[in-house]
C-alpha cells in the first residue's frame, strides 16, 4: 500500500497487519515476554494435566468431569491461539501478521471464548441438577445429554465467531495497518475502518450482550436454587461440601463474565484501548492458568486421581 498525499492509506486490500502490543523499551517487551511465558506455560501444562488425568482415570467418569475436561481443552487451545504470536512479537521488531493470519486468530478467538461462556453456563446447569434434583441427574445428564450441550456450546461459539468475522472484515481497513493490541480482535479492528463501523458495533454488542447476559442468567438461576437447596440441609459437613464445589465454578465464572462484561457488552469498551489491552491479559491468559488450578487445588477427587497418576507413573 502506498500513502495518499495527504497522509492517509490507500484504499487497497491489507495484505499484512502490524500488531502494535504494549510498546515500551527493549526491557520492557523482555518483562512482558517473560510474564507472558509463565502464563502460557502454566496454562498449558495445568490444562493438560486436567485433560489427560480425567481421560485416564476412570472414577471422573461423571457429567462434570466431562464437562471440566472440555473446559480445560478449550482453556488449552484458547491460550494457544493468542499467546505463540505475543510471544514472538515480544522479540521482534517488525510484529507483523498476515491478513489471513489474523482472520483465522480472530475466528477462533471468538469461538473458543464464546464456546467457553457457553460451558460454564452449562456446568452450572449441570450442578443445579446434581444439587437441586439429584433423583432425576442420571436421567437428565445422560451421555447423550451431555454431548449435545457440549455440542451446543461449540455451535453457539461458531455462530458468533461467524457472525462478528463477517461483519468486521467485510469493512475496508484504508486507515492504518497498525493494530492497535497484542492480538486480532473486534474493537482494534474497528479502529481502522474507514467506513461506518456502527452496524458492526451494533452486531458486536448485541450479540455478544445476549451471550453473556443469557448465560449469566443460568448461571444466577442455577446458583441460586442451588444455595437454597444448601442452606435447607440439616448436615453442616454436607453444605461445606457442596458449597467448596459450587465455590469453585462460582470462582471461575466471576472471573470470565467479568472481564468478558467489561471488554465487550458495553459501549465504551471500544473506546478505551489501553484498558482493554489489560483485561484481555485476563481471559486470554490469566483465567485459563486459574481455572485448572482453582479446579484442582479445591477438589478432592481431582487430587486424589492426580495422587494415583503420579504413583502409576513413579512405579514405571
Amino acid at each position: 500500500m502506498s500513502p495518499h498525499r495527504n497522509g492517509n492509506l490507500s484504499v487497497m486490500p491489507l495484505q499484512e497487519f502490524v500488531l502494535d502490543g504494549f510498546g515500551g523499551d527493549l526491557e520492557a517487551q523482555a518483562l512482558l515476554f517473560a510474564l507472558f511465558l509463565a502464563l502460557y506455560v502454566v496454562a498449558v501444562l495445568g490444562n493438560l494435566t486436567m485433560t489427560v488425568v480425567i481421560t485416564l482415570d476412570a472414577r471422573l467418569n461423571s457429567p462434570m468431569y466431562f464437562f471440566l475436561k472440555n473446559l480445560s481443552f478449550v482453556d488449552l487451545c484458547y491460550s494457544s491461539v493468542i499467546a505463540p504470536k505475543a510471544l514472538a512479537n515480544f522479540l521482534s521488531s517488525s510484529k507483523v501478521i498476515t491478513f489471513e493470519g489474523c482472520i483465522i486468530q480472530f475466528f477462533f478467538f471468538s469461538l473458543l471464548g464464546t464456546t467457553e461462556a457457553f460451558l460454564l453456563a452449562v456446568m452450572a446447569y449441570d450442578r443445579f441438577m446434581a444439587i437441586c434434583s439429584p433423583l432425576h441427574y442420571l436421567i437428565t445428564m445422560c451421555p447423550s445429554a451431555c454431548a449435545c450441550l457440549v455440542l451446543g456450546s461449540y455451535c453457539a461459539g461458531c455462530f458468533n465467531s461467524i457472525m462478528q468475522a463477517s461483519f468486521t472484515l467485510s469493512l475496508p481497513f484504508c486507515r492504518s495497518n497498525h493494530i492497535d493490541h497484542y492480538f486480532c480482535d473486534v474493537p482494534p479492528l474497528l479502529k481502522l475502518a474507514c467506513g461506518d463501523t456502527s452496524t458492526s458495533e451494533l452486531v458486536m454488542f448485541g450479540i455478544c450482550g445476549l451471550f453473556i447476559m443469557g448465560t449469566t442468567l443460568v448461571v444466577l438461576i442455577s446458583y441460586g436454587y442451588i444455595t437454597v437447596t444448601i442452606l435447607r440441609m440439616h448436615s453442616g459437613a454436607g453444605r461445606h461440601k457442596l458449597f467448596s464445589t459450587c465455590g469453585s465454578h462460582m470462582t471461575a465464572v466471576s472471573l470470565f463474565y467479568g472481564t468478558l462484561f467489561v471488554m465487550y457488552a458495553q459501549p465504551g469498551a471500544v473506546e478505551s484501548m489501553e484498558q482493554g489491552k489489560v483485561v484481555s491479559v485476563f481471559y486470554t491468559l490469566v483465567i485459563p492458568m486459574l481455572n485448572p488450578l482453582i479446579y484442582s487445588l479445591r477438589n478432592k477427587d481431582v487430587k486424589d486421581a492426580l495422587w494415583r497418576l503420579g504413583q502409576k507413573l513413579t512405579a514405571t
